[in-house]
């Protein structure tokens, strides 16, 4: 629960930050105290320096814990941090965004274009623009059937997430508007700026 706390009291609201415990995984049976427990955690921020803060947050407060609850210094947390798992955010160049909205809007129709505000998904897209030296976008292709997001706006009751078990993509129209959105996409890019 402490980690929860650093986006919220040690990082400026200005720069949006996640820290997310999505495993926790230890003993073997419910009468034993384990030995070890496993935690992994998702860490997302847009700037690099913040997301060191929060790696620095999370072995201090582990640490803090372990000291606070009389844990011994050579059972205190280890905290690993993955070199391979690390993901930049991805950065959607304004104008090129701008460019491919407004193909979109012409090719599938104004209703069916949307503007959404800036996420903390977690996306590797970001690495094929090179640390930002090509210009690059991604854009998200709705996949769930109409009538399921009618009924979400009409009752407040949110959609299935993409990584969620009840996400179920309606393959018609999906895979035909998606072809149409990268075939417009590529035409409009293959002509000069």
């Amino acid at each position: 629960m402490a980690l929860q706390t650093i986006v919220s009291r040690e990082n400026s609201p200005l720069d949006p930050a996640v820290v997310t415990v999505g495993s926790i995984h230890g003993g073997t049976r419910y009468n034993i105290i384990p030995d070890e427990v496993n935690l992994q955690l998702t860490v997302r921020a847009y700037k690099e320096e913040v997301r060191q803060r929060l790696l620095a947050a999370i072995e201090r407060i582990t640490k803090g814990i372990a000291l606070a609850a009389g844990i011994p210094s050579d059972r205190a947390p280890i905290v690993k941090v993955s070199e391979t798992e690390v993901t930049a955010a991805a950065y959607n160049e304004p104008q090129l965004t701008e460019r491919l909205a407004t193909v979109f809007r012409s090719a599938l129709g104004d209703d069916n274009v949307v503007r959404v505000p800036s996420a903390m998904a977690s996306e590797d897209f970001g690495y094929l623009s090179l640390d930002q030296k090509i210009p690059a976008t991604i854009f998200w292709l709705g996949a769930v059937d109409p009538l399921k997001v009618k009924q979400s706006k009409d009752t407040g009751t949110p959609l299935p997430s993409l990584h969620s078990a009840l996400f179920a993509p309606l393959p018609e129209p999906t895979l035909r508007t998606g072809v149409k959105a990268m075939t417009s996409a590529v035409l409009e890019l293959m002509k000069r700026p």
